[in-house]
């Protein structure tokens, strides 16, 4: 039977590899959400975790659980019995495991492209998850971005920060704010905050002039498929902290895109298409882009709720029309 005949005549196999699904926020999870919307569809679905992945002979499994989810807080998801399986054997898989982006990662995704290259459609693609660092990737957009360096020497920092005055660090692989700091050339804590996040010079980090803008809201806006979604989601720093995520006690509010965001989608959306990216999450602060987050982009929930949306069911739309072509 060929595979467009197959999409057709049974059930699509849709996997997902993930983090714990019983300890997700069912309300707010994005992941929860696009496995809400592929059971809709009819979708056959199977639950793993990254460290249940293997590969014998040439040939990636893992040992999956049947799964069945509910749009329930408190009882969102029942599994069957565990079993090995190939990847193979599934039309598609969604990779959503969160970082930290570490080598355990890198190993998930060699796992995923050998499925892949059986013709299972794995989303994201696991060479792009490789090479499109969620802060790094920027750097294809120069001018979309404010000025930026990466590096591990503490001294160049240093002088990055005290030519810009206020200065937001982080590392790479990072998410959900976690080991941001915001920096001023004068800070009596710049040397130590420094060697601390550089690891005394041996990691490269990434400084970033601060944008005032961020007052405004830090907006997340999401692309699927090359086309982004027409409301991005405002996230607003908790009190006591200059983070907008959500993560870290931020609040968020949707926003319809401004004429610059769409042009900042534009200078990216055709790069993550060619790249094999179908959902990704552009972090857009002012009137700059200061992210890509291709890894576990959020915000659907939110979106979803607040403006009627179904941006899963875009995702599932274009992925369908992938299996079929």
């Amino acid at each position: 039977m060929s595979e467009t005949a197959k999409t057709r005549s049974q059930k699509l196999k849709t996997g997902v590899v993930m983090d714990p699904i019983g300890e997700i926020k069912a309300y707010k999870d994005s992941s929860f959400a696009m496995l809400l919307e592929a059971q809709r569809r009819g979708h056959e679905l199977y639950y793993t975790e990254p460290a249940n992945l293997f590969v014998q002979d040439g040939r990636v499994f893992a040992r999956m659980q049947q799964l069945e989810v509910r749009d329930n807080t408190t009882d969102w998801f029942s599994l069957g019995s565990a079993g090995n399986q190939p990847l193979d054997g599934l039309d598609m898989v969604l990779m959503r495991r969160d970082p930290p982006f570490d080598m355990n990662y890198i190993y998930a995704t060699y796992m995923l492209e050998l499925a892949e290259k059986t013709g299972t459609l794995v989303i994201n693609r696991p060479q792009s998850l490789r090479d499109a660092n969620e802060k790094f990737f920027i750097n294809n957009f120069p001018q979309c971005c404010v000025p930026m360096l990466i590096s591990s020497q503490s001294d160049m920092l240093r002088e990055f920060v005290s030519k810009h005055g206020h200065c937001v660090v982080k590392p790479l692989d990072g998410m959900g704010g976690e080991s941001v700091f915001q920096v001023i050339d004068t800070d009596t804590n710049l040397n130590v905050i420094l060697e601390t996040i550089t690891r005394h010079d041996s990691r490269p980090v990434m400084a970033q002039k601060y944008i005032d803008e961020i007052s405004q809201g830090d907006k997340r806006i999401l692309v699927v498929n090359g086309e982004p979604v027409p409301y991005a989601l405002a996230r607003f720093a908790g009190k006591g902290d200059f983070r907008g995520n959500l993560a870290k006690g931020g609040s968020s509010k949707g926003v319809p895109l401004s004429e610059r965001d769409r042009w900042i989608c534009s200078q990216v959306a055709p790069e993550l298409k060619k790249r094999g990216i179908l959902f990704a999450g552009l972090d857009v602060i002012g009137d700059w882009l200061s992210e890509v987050n291709v890894t576990s982009p959020t915000c659907i929930r939110e979106l979803d709720g607040e403006f009627g949306l179904n941006i899963a069911g875009l995702l599932f739309d274009a992925a369908e029309a992938m299996l079929k072509r």
